[in-house]
């Protein structure tokens, strides 16, 4: 076992003795430099997955023009400065050149060390957040001046070199083997949407008689079954918390409605409560905001319980007697399906009640809509209990991977 020595650096321990410790402004220099007018270089940008050739086809927000945009170099290393307790990724290497955001710094290599070796040590102070407490202001953000006084390890550049090349090695299996994962669960989630889909639009019965619903992106339902806008099945909620009495405040997260701690300092929280919606069981929530610049996540959930929601949402209450449950599961077959995202209007592509009221959906009879219900609960159930376990596996790996890197970049373990 090698000799070791105090770092004095606190997030990395001790390393070996013949390692160095220098500021980091010895190690590598910013640059900056402005690409005045924008024509067709790749734009890059910092994401969990590294500096990657932005898809301008994709959607989302982009700015009226890329001129002015700074010139990446490959080789060189990319940072986050600002906003550092929220942004999650705050290194990358850059892998092609390309333009990006000036908001961005860029580090060049000096006195021949290794940019990958350094692209992995700051991997690992950014999964610890190890440097959080020295970004004091209120964006959380370093100066340059402040992360050059900032000592890090130099190992010998040749083992530089070699952990750079090991770590590669061994994080690209890692990655491998988390993408097959990560797959594995797209294709359940797939196979969830298609079931609650096939359910609550064909019904349980594969040899009942169709008819035409009428409704383009729903096609042939039960001939039994009925085809009335929305507003005949449910109402809006609009009972305020006035006197801010309620205090179990509720959110919509990824499609549930879950509890929020009303005290937390986490996130962005009003001064008061007075304002929120005051929701009961059985009742839908929909967040029917930004409609055209999310095309990922899940606008609807089922409230179990009582309590208050932002009046951001809409709300709906049954006006009849209904299966809450099956009314959601259809709802959600509608926004996976995407019918939502061409409707919105307004400057944030919006819909309220009386414009969302208006929407046709189809209904089986009451006790067909408590079968449906039951039979996605169930599968529902089972679906996402394999995914549960599935995304722990993910968080294993993901785990002996940040151990993987801190081990190697400080020298705890040495690569033969």
């Amino acid at each position: 076992m090698r000799e070791m020595k105090d770092s004095g650096i606190e997030w990395v321990g001790t390393i070996p003795a013949h390692w160095s410790t220098m500021p980091n402004k010895y190690v590598m220099r910013k640059i900056k430099v402005i690409n005045p007018t924008y024509n067709g270089e790749n734009i890059l940008s910092l994401t969990v997955n590294g500096v990657i050739v932005r898809d301008l086809e994709a959607g989302g927000k982009m700015p009226s023009s890329f001129d002015g945009y700074q010139i990446l170099y490959k080789g060189n290393l990319l940072m986050c400065l600002f906003d550092y307790d929220v942004t999650p990724r705050c290194i990358g290497l850059i892998k092609d050149s390309g333009v990006s955001s000036p908001a961005y710094s860029q580090f060049v290599l000096q006195r021949g060390n290794d940019a990958a070796y350094f692209y992995y040590y700051y991997l690992m102070v950014d999964h610890t957040k190890a440097l959080l407490h020295r970004a004091k202001n209120l964006r959380h953000s370093f100066t340059e001046e402040q992360l050059g006084a900032i000592k890090v390890p130099v190992p010998p550049i040749a083992e530089q070199e070699r952990i750079a090349d090991f770590l590669d090695s061994q994080c690209s299996e890692i990655d491998a083997i988390s993408a097959d994962i990560q797959k594995e669960i797209e294709t359940l989630e797939q196979y969830k949407r298609s079931v609650i889909t096939e359910a609550v639009t064909k019904g349980l019965n594969p040899d009942v008689e169709m008819k035409d619903s009428g409704i383009e992106w729903v096609g042939n339902i039960p001939v039994h079954w009925d085809v009335r806008p929305l507003y005949y099945y449910f109402a809006e909620r609009k009972k305020k918390n006035y006197l801010g009495q309620e205090q179990n405040l509720l959110s919509l997260s990824y499609g549930k409605v879950i509890r929020k701690d009303i005290n937390t300092s986490e996130g962005l929280l009003p001064d008061s409560f007075n304002g929120y919606n005051i929701i009961e069981p059985g009742d839908i929530v929909l967040r029917l905001t930004d409609l055209q610049n999310d095309k990922r996540s899940l606008r609807t959930g089922l409230v179990k319980e009582h309590g208050i929601i932002t009046s951001a949402y809409v709300t709906l209450k049954a006006a009849k007697e209904v299966v809450p449950e099956y009314f959601h599961y259809l709802l959600h077959a509608y926004d996976v399906m995407k019918v939502l995202y061409n409707m919105g209007n307004g400057v944030r592509q919006g819909l309220n009640y009386s414009e969302l009221s208006k929407m046709h959906i189809v209904a089986p009879p009451l006790d067909e809509q408590k079968n449906i219900a039951t039979r996605l609960d169930c599968v529902s159930k089972g679906i996402e209990s394999i995914i549960a376990s599935k995304k722990q596996q993910l968080a294993v790996i993901d785990s002996y991977k940040k151990s993987l890197i801190y081990e190697y970049v400080t020298g705890k373990k040495e690569v033969v």
